[in-house]
């Protein structure tokens, strides 16, 4: 896979493939399934009224939080201030509440972007892993009380986490709750993917004063490229994380109507999209399990990427995802999303036609 040597690399990789409409986009977890007709037409409505010509207002369009809030179903004391993306929400709580010296716990493998940021304010991060089956690839509340110490002020809890696909109980949410609480630490709950979870609790049920819940439209209804995202605490939370805040003027008024526009149909499409994706896992999975030396840590996966792990096989990650990116199909090698474990894995996500995905296993196996 690449490796970066500056920013002119990294942008020059990316936008190859983002020209190369031959290139099949299994890398960033990103829904490509056709755009229900609804957020098309309220896109397209925006700009011919022109809407564009004035600021939004800067904590987002009142609909827009009311519809968020009532997706997650949640009240006061909740409030929403709407982003540019999941990502920059991460980046302005990590920032805001993180100095130099505290201590954030999270997962090895993870979402190392939110390490990233957290290392950023100076503090330490605790990744502690979680890729072996005793712990069914996931954190347990056990891990975290053993580490707890003065110094933590945040436990990160991605779910479903990516890369894996797992999900916790709501017996675990809560668990991991009263630890946070005890504690007197922030829980920074991820949310990306939970429309795609069978059954999904969130952290804000159980320790409302202190989760910060990030929100994503990039992947239930694909708007990745149009950066919407949010993030849910309580007033005084909100208040607090405002002063940091990276954009006075508001997010992209097309945006926020797009977004507007997806929860209100939201019943609409998305029980065509989780069966879709459920249905390319399986596609996935048959190929991967006649592979000698391959297999699927957790399946099903409760997100939309899971990791095949081919530390059995003899070839490394980023000859196979090379590979595969020779043949058309963008995936990720496992040291985006790992420090340990970087030979172990390659992670696909699957939020794509199926047509895509079948010529993506014949491609797969064939490398073996």
């Amino acid at each position: 896979m690449i490796q970066v040597a500056d920013f002119n690399t990294e942008n020059q990789f990316f936008q190859n493939i983002y020209d190369d409409d031959s290139v099949v986009w299994m890398g960033q977890n990103t829904n490509h399934f056709p755009t229900p007709p609804a957020i098309k037409r309220a896109m397209v409505d925006a700009i011919d009224k022109e809407e564009y010509h004035k600021y939004p207002p800067p904590y987002g369009l009142e609909e827009l939080r009311t519809l968020i809030l009532q997706d997650l179903n949640l009240s006061s004391p909740h409030e929403v201030h709407v982003t540019e993306g999941g990502t920059e929400s991460l980046y302005q709580v990590t920032r805001t509440l993180l100095r130099p010296g505290d201590v954030m716990i999270s997962t090895d493998p993870g979402y190392y972007v939110i390490h990233k940021f957290a290392e950023l304010s100076g503090a330490k991060v605790l990744d502690l892993p979680i890729y072996a089956a005793d712990t069914n690839y996931k954190l347990t509340p056990d891990m975290v009380n053993e580490v707890m110490s003065k110094r933590t002020k945040m436990l990160t809890l991605v779910d479903p986490l990516n890369p894996l696909g797992v999900t916790y109980t709501a017996k675990e949410v809560k668990a991991f709750c009263e630890i946070a609480e005890d504690a007197g630490v922030y829980l920074l709950n991820d949310v990306t993917y939970r429309d795609v979870a069978k059954l999904h609790t969130l952290a804000a049920d159980f320790y409302p004063e202190g989760t910060i819940t990030i929100y994503s439209f990039s992947k239930n209804c694909g708007l990745a490229g149009l950066r919407l995202g949010a993030h849910i605490a309580t007033s005084e939370l909100i208040e607090r994380l405002a002063r940091y805040k990276i954009n006075d003027l508001g997010t992209s008024i097309v945006s926020q109507i797009a977004g507007i526009a997806a929860l209100k149909t939201k019943l609409d499409w998305l029980p065509k999209v989780v069966e879709a994706i459920m249905a390319n896992q399986a596609i996935i999975k048959d190929a991967v399990d006649k592979i000698r030396g391959a297999y699927l840590p957790v399946y099903p996966s409760q997100g939309s990427m899971f990791v095949i792990d081919i530390s059995g096989t003899g070839k490394t990650p980023e000859t196979i995802a090379d590979t595969m990116l020779n043949r058309g199909f963008f995936i990720r090698a496992a040291e985006y999303t790992t420090r340990r474990f970087a030979d172990k894995y390659v992670r696909v996500s699957f939020t794509i036609p199926k047509a895509q995905v079948e010529r993506f296993a014949i491609e797969f196996s064939s490398i073996f």
